[in-house]
């Protein structure tokens, strides 16, 4: 695929997490998700055999390695497949390495603070999380007002539900974890990322 990564993440607007700690599970769901529409995922590295999730998904759709906070894990993401990584934390090595291999990536901040730093490091999209804890969809509009360039996408217990609300706060995409899967069939799956994606493209 062409297109910028970051670009589709801002096009798409929803951006599901898969998070499972077996790889025949993650890669199910992934399926599910591709199935009804989804282009770009991310699959947490819950322990190292999720990397072959990653390389088996990574031939149909844009695969994210999530949980990523070690060297060692940023170049195994790079092999696996995917097109890009993401920490929950903000770190300059990590950054280093997206710089030198030419691989985006998605750092996680929770503070205005965090997210400016991780701005003037020049990550592409910063992540937001936990946002439900921090304040929700208030939290989200009142970073962005005082700093409206900043090119966030929230995480951390969001509800299918409430993603028009955080579009519509200025995020450029919406993390979905558990909501998209959890005690769902892969039938359900796969209607849910349906229709929240006529949802959001409206």
């Amino acid at each position: 695929m062409n297109k910028n990564v970051i670009d589709l993440i801002s096009e798409e607007k929803i951006y599901p997490i898969v998070r499972s700690k077996d790889a025949k599970n993650a890669v199910d769901i992934a399926h599910a998700l591709i199935e009804g529409g989804i282009k770009v995922m991310e699959i947490v590295v819950e322990n190292p055999s999720l990397f072959s999730a990653i390389d088996e998904i990574s031939k149909e759709a844009v695969v994210c390695a999530g949980g990523i906070i070690t060297q060692q894990q940023a170049e195994q993401a790079i092999y696996s497949g995917a097109k890009l990584f993401s920490s929950p934390l903000s770190q300059m090595n990590i950054v280093k390495i997206s710089k030198n291999k030419k691989m985006p990536f998605i750092s996680g901040a929770s503070t205005p603070n965090e997210a400016y730093a991780a701005w003037q490091a020049r990550v592409p999209l910063i992540k937001i999380f936990p946002v439900t804890a921090l304040g929700g969809v208030l939290y989200i509009e009142d970073m962005l007002r005082t700093m409206p360039f900043l090119k966030i996408m929230p995480m951390g217990h969001i509800k299918l539900a409430d993603v028009p609300a955080y579009i519509k706060a200025g995020a450029k995409s919406v993390g979905v974890g558990r909501d998209f899967y959890q005690d769902l069939s892969f039938a359900e799956i796969t209607n849910r990322a349906k229709n929240i994606l006529n949802v959001v493209k409206v």
